[in-house]
């Protein structure tokens, strides 16, 4: 068993030590605003893409506009969020990451799929999917605790 002993609390594994998960409801939120500004910035780019080619088709292209937002994001979670660092820019710089409870690290299709259940949940249930995280363990919200996964400090 890899249990230690930590202030004199019994610590089995680096998920079972409540520090890590000190003003993790915050700094989730100010990362999501963080996050949502660089992909409003990434749209750019590809919205002259997306109307140059719609040009060049004549006005086919234009359709894409319709799916270019939540393309876009869904990108950029899959490459971030899925990625080696198991979070995106906001989470970075807010000092949190995203764990799965069995240890295994989050790949982009679990990363996507953790956005998708936040976003349907919150068109389901809002505001209720982010005050689940006061009554979950860990300060879990319910697409959290579907998928297995927990919001840690990445510096703990």
């Amino acid at each position: 068993m890899n249990a230690r002993v930590l202030d004199g609390e019994i610590i089995t594994s680096r998920l079972d030590d409540m520090r890590v998960y000190e003003g993790v409801r915050t700094r989730r939120i100010v990362a999501f605003l963080i996050d949502y500004v660089i992909i409003a910035l990434l749209l750019i780019p590809f919205a002259i893409v997306v109307a140059i080619l719609g040009v060049l088709t004549l006005g086919l292209g234009w359709m894409l506009f319709s799916i270019l937002g939540p393309a876009v994001a869904l990108l950029y979670i899959w490459n971030t969020l899925g990625g080696p660092n198991q979070a995106t820019v906001g989470m970075g710089m807010m000092g949190i990451k995203l764990e799965r409870l069995d240890g295994r690290p989050i790949d982009g299709m679990i990363a996507v799929v953790h956005s998708v259940l936040f976003w349907a949940g919150n068109v389901i249930l809002t505001p209720l999917i982010l005050l689940a995280s006061l009554f979950l363990d860990r300060k879990r919200t319910v697409h959290d605790l579907l998928l297995g996964t927990v919001v840690t400090r990445s510096e703990r």
